[in-house]
């Protein structure tokens, strides 16, 4: 069975800062990734949402995403409601991930914190019987929660994964945010954190360059060259 992972985050630009490495990496091993942004990232004072569309569309390029969609929720007023969801949920019970990615949820920007939440509480709705949303009930194995706030938290990752072969197409990705990151000065020095960010989290397990995710569950390992190489 081809493995699948949905990526659920907030803005674009946000999935490449948090995990576009580990997003090369995973399609480059042969599994399906969908990428969905909650919003278009608009209204936001650089750039507009023809350039953001054109520039997402730039990124998944670089980092082999071939489906990647946008569920319509409005920057700035993200929030974890019914409705969103059961939009949440369909999207998911559509792909049918066995790995599931979301963003971290302790943050000072609202629509990550709703973010996180919204994909944790879809998760539990996309495996309701009883229900009217499209598809059949679908419940992915593993939920991971992504790194990419805006503030310097004390995180404590289950997991860090290796993306030395990778760290020059995350970067390439996220320069591809032109508006955000290229064009608006002030932001220019976050790309050179963002790698520096990449190769401490790398060192830390040994490589030159890693992402870090949390698990709220409990990670089980069936194989003993799964073992040896955790």
């Amino acid at each position: 069975m081809e493995p699948v992972a949905l990526v659920i985050a907030p803005h674009p630009d946000d999935a490449e800062i948090a995990m576009g490495g580990t997003i090369a990496a995973l399609i480059a091993q042969g599994a399906r990734v969908v990428v969905a942004d909650l919003s278009d990232g608009e209204p936001t004072p650089h750039g507009s949402r023809e350039a953001r569309q054109a520039e997402a569309a730039a990124a998944s390029r670089i980092l082999g995403i071939s489906e990647r969609r946008c569920l319509g929720l409005k920057n700035r007023e993200i929030y974890d409601t019914v409705d969103n969801r059961r939009i949440v949920a369909t999207l998911i019970r559509e792909i049918r991930p066995s790995l599931l990615f979301g963003p971290y949820g302790d943050d000072v920007h609202p629509d990550h914190v709703q973010a996180s939440q919204l994909v944790e509480a879809a998760r539990f709705y996309s495996k309701f019987v009883k229900s009217d949303m499209p598809h059949e009930p679908w419940y992915p194995r593993r939920h991971l929660h992504f790194l990419s706030t805006h503030i310097k938290v004390r995180f404590h990752p289950s997991i860090i994964f290796d993306i030395s072969q990778f760290i020059t197409q995350k970067m390439d990705a996220i320069s591809a945010y032109h508006s955000q990151f290229v064009a608006h000065a002030p932001n220019s020095k976050r790309i050179e954190e963002i790698r520096n960010e990449a190769l401490y989290w790398g060192g830390q397990v040994g490589v030159t360059a890693g992402e870090p995710f949390v698990s709220r569950e409990l990670v089980k390992v069936s194989t003993s060259q799964a073992l040896f190489e955790v």
